[in-house]
């Protein structure tokens, strides 16, 4: 592949923050005890990559709009300070892979999460500095595949690939008509892909 530039996926790609995503949530919950649940790891593997509000209907059908949302706040406010002091788990050798990568291409993430969460990723794990820009439905209101064009136009790509874990991953992709590195370590089963890659650094092959 001739390309520029690598546009990631967060959740499964670059880390993996289920265990304090499962812990804050099921804390908030402990303030609802008119909701009889409990989330497990199983629980968000199967929601990776959704926007907030599928999760919110997957998670919780019985409730009516106001209160999902309601709740998904919640979550969202408990969730960025528990990942805010315990961070996630950083897939091995990310930061050494980003480095290197970073002196060939312009690397971007693109997740579909709330504002702040991306933000915190980069904070604790300290980053920032392999990243030149990010986006996210939280702050556009738009689908994957459109934000992945708004940095393509913002950043005046050429040739960007997105790399991602899920089935969403790879049609963000083919909206934004780019190819799509599938990282089959992450949490999806995806079988179409331009490329596929067994760690991370595997993207040192490009």
């Amino acid at each position: 592949m001739n390309i520029d530039s690598l546009i990631f996926d967060l959740d499964g790609t670059l880390w993996d923050a289920i265990d304090t995503l499962v812990l804050s949530c099921n804390d908030v919950l402990k303030n609802h005890p008119d909701i009889k649940k409990n989330f497990s790891r199983k629980d968000f593997e199967s929601v990776m990559g959704m926007q907030l509000d599928d999760i919110s209907k997957k998670f919780f059908n019985n409730l009516n709009e106001t209160d999902r949302n309601s709740i998904m706040k919640e979550f969202c406010i408990v969730e960025q300070n528990y990942l805010a002091k315990n961070g996630g788990k950083l897939y091995p050798n990310l930061e050494e892979t980003l480095l290197e990568l970073s002196r060939k291409f312009k690397l971007f993430i693109v997740s579909n999460c709330q504002v702040g969460y991306i933000e915190t990723f980069l904070k604790y794990h300290k980053l920032e500095k392999y990243f030149i820009d990010f986006e996210n439905p939280g702050r556009t209101n738009l689908s994957k595949g459109e934000n992945i064009n708004l940095i393509i136009k913002r950043n005046n790509l050429k040739n960007p690939v997105y790399v991602g874990d899920t089935t969403s991953d790879l049609e963000a992709a083919k909206f934004a008509n780019i190819p799509f590195i599938y990282a089959n370590y992450g949490f999806g089963n995806v079988n179409e892909y331009d490329y596929a890659i067994n760690n991370i650094e595997d993207l040192l092959n490009f």
